[in-house]
């Protein structure tokens, strides 16, 4: 059966942006995050944390050392009673330092690679599913497979060639947008 999820990025969606984070002792939910994460939880609806991760590739840190943050992430939300159905990230970069990792790939955003993946894993109707970020790459990943995708806006330049069905402040939002949409056209 197939069904509906909601997609996430990570910096300035989920928790603050800190540049090429490294130490999952700096990780800081957006506020209202964990609410917004437990209303999707509540509501039956996977959450999927997609995000693009180019200090692995630069050689900032390592996958393990991702691995740590995701897992302080998790924490951060499971204290406050949310959880993260699942993660992908992309450690590519075409001018990355780290070999293996500085290739061109059909993961990174706004390519969909990491959106079809998670579709294959848990059974998704792409078309049916919605994306938060902060970014428009975000929003043309979601739109590459026919889905709707919500910019939650942090004062960051956005050239807006890529028209957002839904442009908000913060996830708390984002998400009450979704839930009513869902609400309309339930799967």
């Amino acid at each position: 059966m197939s069904r509906r999820a909601v997609f996430l990025d990570r910096d300035d969606t989920l928790i603050r942006d800190r540049v090429y984070l490294s130490d999952p002792d700096a990780v800081e939910l957006m506020p209202g995050a964990a609410h917004a994460v437990s209303l999707l939880n509540r509501a039956g609806l996977p959450v999927i944390l997609v995000t693009n991760q180019s200090g692995i590739a630069r050689g900032f840190f390592d996958e393990e050392r991702l691995a740590l943050i995701h897992a302080r992430l998790r924490s951060l939300l499971e204290e406050q009673g949310a959880r993260i159905d699942a993660v992908y990230y992309c450690p590519h970069h075409p001018q990355g330092t780290v070999e293996r990792f500085s290739v061109p790939c059909d993961c990174r955003k706004p390519a969909p690679g990491m959106l079809r993946q998670a579709a294959r894993d848990f059974g998704l109707d792409l078309p049916s599913c919605f994306m938060v970020g902060d970014k428009e790459e975000d929003i043309a990943a979601i739109h590459s497979v026919g889905g709707k995708g919500i910019l939650v806006e942090t004062g960051k330049p956005y050239k807006r060639k890529q028209k957002p069905d839904f442009v908000t402040h913060d996830l708390v939002q984002a998400v009450q947008w979704i839930l009513r949409c869902t609400e309309k056209n339930p799967s």
